[in-house]
C-alpha cells in the first residue's frame, strides 16, 4: 500500500497493520507523520489540555546483577560506588516532593540480591502509614521478576503482596525493545524476556493494577523490531485496557558498555509520531523531555504527545549517561503553554487534579534535577541490616 493510501485509511478511522506502519515510517515525510500523529491526538483530546504530573523519580538503589550494556547507571555487588537508600532518606524525598505540590514516588532501582521483597513490603506500608494519600508508582516488571527469583514466589503472588503492603501502580521500564534477539545483544534477556516483560503486566493488570508501557529505541534494533515492540504493546493492551500511557525515549550512550551515538531528534519524532498511530488504543503518549530536552519536548506536542510526563524533581540513571535535562512546574508548564496548549496538572491515572501549583502558592524554582544523595555518599543504610543478604559482600557488609 502506497503512503498516500495508508494516510486515507488513517484519516477514515483504519488501523494500522505491521507492513502499512513499516511502510509510513520508512517512506512517509515527518509533516505527514507528525500531522497525522496530531490529528490522533486531538480526536482523543479534543479538550486541548496539555496534562503533567509532579513526582519524584527515586532510584533507591544502584546495585544490580543485570549488567546491561547500555545502562551507565549500575554498579556491581560489591562496587566501592554501591549504594542502597534506607527508609528515613525516602521519607525525607517524600517530604520533599509534597513541599513541590508532588503526591507519588516513581520508585525503580537496581537488582539488587540485598534488598529482599520483606524491605519492599516494610517500606511501602511505613510510607502508606506516614503519608496515607502519597501514590507508589513502584518496581518495574524486571524487577518483580528479580524479588520473585530471590523469594522462590511466582510473580503474580508477589505482586498480590506488594498491593497489600501499598503499591498503587507499575511503570513500563526495563521494556527496552521487546524483541528477543535485541534483549539477548543487549544483555537484558536475562533479566526479562520479552514475554516475561508482557507476562508481569498482564498480570498486574488482571490484579486492578494500571500500569505505563515504555520503549527505549536506538540501540541495535531494527525499524522492524521497533514496531514488534509497538504491535505487541498494541496486542496487551487490546487485551487488558491496564495501560495508561507510552513514552519512548532514545538510548544515552555517554558512559555505558554498548557505546554509540544517541538518535537524532527528528528520529525521535517520527518514532513517537508513529507510536500514537500505531497504538491507537492507548489513550496517552509522553513527551520525553528528560532525554530530549525541554524545545523539541514541546515540539513533541505536535507530534501526537498529550502529556508532558513528569517534573521528576530527582533522576539518577539517565543522567549518568549524560542527559542532565531539568524543567521544574514553571518550565513544564511554560512550554505547554508556548505551545498553544491550557497546563493541567493530573496523577498516575491521568485523572485531572488542578491547575499549575506555582499559580496557587509560592514554590521554590528547581534549577537541577536532585540525585540520591546529595553528598554522592555510597554503601547501605544502616537499617538494610535487619534483612537478610544474599551475595557474598552483602553478608559481610552487614557483619
Amino acid at each position: 500500500m502506497t503512503v498516500v493510501a495508508i494516510a486515507d485509511k488513517l484519516h477514515a478511522g483504519g488501523r494500522l497493520t505491521r507492513d502499512e506502519a513499516l511502510e509510513f515510517y520508512l517512506h512517509a515525510p515527518t509533516s505527514l507523520l507528525g500531522g497525522l500523529a496530531d490529528q490522533a491526538r486531538a480526536h482523543r483530546h479534543p479538550e486541548g489540555v496539555v496534562t503533567y504530573i509532579i513526582d519524584r523519580n527515586v532510584n533507591y538503589t544502584n546495585v544490580c546483577v543485570a549488567r546491561c550494556k547500555f545502562c551507565a547507571f549500575y554498579r556491581p555487588v560489591g562496587s566501592a560506588e554501591g549504594y542502597t537508600l534506607g527508609f528515613d532518606e525516602i521519607f525525607r524525598k517524600i517530604d520533599q516532593t509534597i513541599a513541590l505540590g508532588g503526591g507519588q514516588l516513581l520508585l525503580q532501582g537496581g537488582h539488587n540480591p540485598d534488598v529482599p521483597l520483606e524491605w519492599y513490603e516494610d517500606l511501602f506500608r511505613q510510607v502508606k502509614r506516614r503519608y496515607p494519600e502519597f501514590r507508589l508508582h513502584a518496581l518495574s516488571p524486571p524487577e518483580v521478576i528479580h524479588i520473585s527469583r530471590l523469594s522462590g514466589l511466582m510473580t503474580a503472588q508477589v505482586i498480590d503482596r506488594l498491593i497489600a503492603a501499598g503499591l498503587d501502580s507499575v511503570p513500563g521500564g526495563g521494556a527496552e525493545i521487546l524483541v528477543d534477539r535485541v534483549r539477548k545483544i543487549l544483555n537484558c534477556y536475562t533479566k526479562a524476556t520479552a514475554d516475561e516483560w508482557l507476562g508481569v503486566m498482564r498480570e498486574a493488570h488482571r490484579a486492578g493494577l494500571r500500569t505505563t508501557a515504555t520503549m527505549m529505541y536506538g540501540t541495535v534494533e531494527t525499524v522492524e523490531e521497533r514496531l514488534e515492540h509497538l504491535f505487541r504493546l498494541r496486542d496487551l493492551q487490546d487485551e487488558t485496557g491496564g495501560f495508561t500511557a507510552f513514552i519512548a525515549w532514545s538510548y544515552q550512550p555517554a558512559h555505558t558498555e554498548l557505546g554509540g551515538t544517541e538518535a537524532t531528534g527528528i528520529d525521535y519524532l517520527r518514532t513517537l509520531a508513529l507510536s500514537r498511530l500505531v497504538l491507537d488504543n492507548f489513550d496517552n503518549l509522553q513527551s520525553s523531555w528528560v532525554t530530549q530536552g525541554g524545545k523539541v519536548g514541546q515540539l513533541s506536542l505536535a507530534y501526537g504527545a498529550n502529556d508532558m510526563g513528569s517534573v521528576m524533581i530527582e533522576e539518577n540513571v539517565v543522567r549518568a549517561a549524560g542527559a542532565q535535562y531539568c524543567m521544574d512546574e514553571f518550565e513544564v508548564v511554560r512550554n505547554i503553554e508556548g505551545a498553544g496548549f491550557v497546563a493541567r496538572r493530573r496523577n498516575m491515572h491521568y485523572d485531572v487534579l488542578g491547575a499549575p501549583v506555582f499559580r496557587e502558592r509560592d514554590v521554590p524554582r528547581m534549577r537541577e534535577l536532585a540525585v540520591a544523595r546529595d553528598d554522592g555518599r555510597a554503601g547501605e543504610a544502616p537499617d538494610l541490616r535487619d534483612y537478610e543478604a544474599r551475595s557474598a559482600a552483602g553478608k559481610r557488609a552487614r557483619q
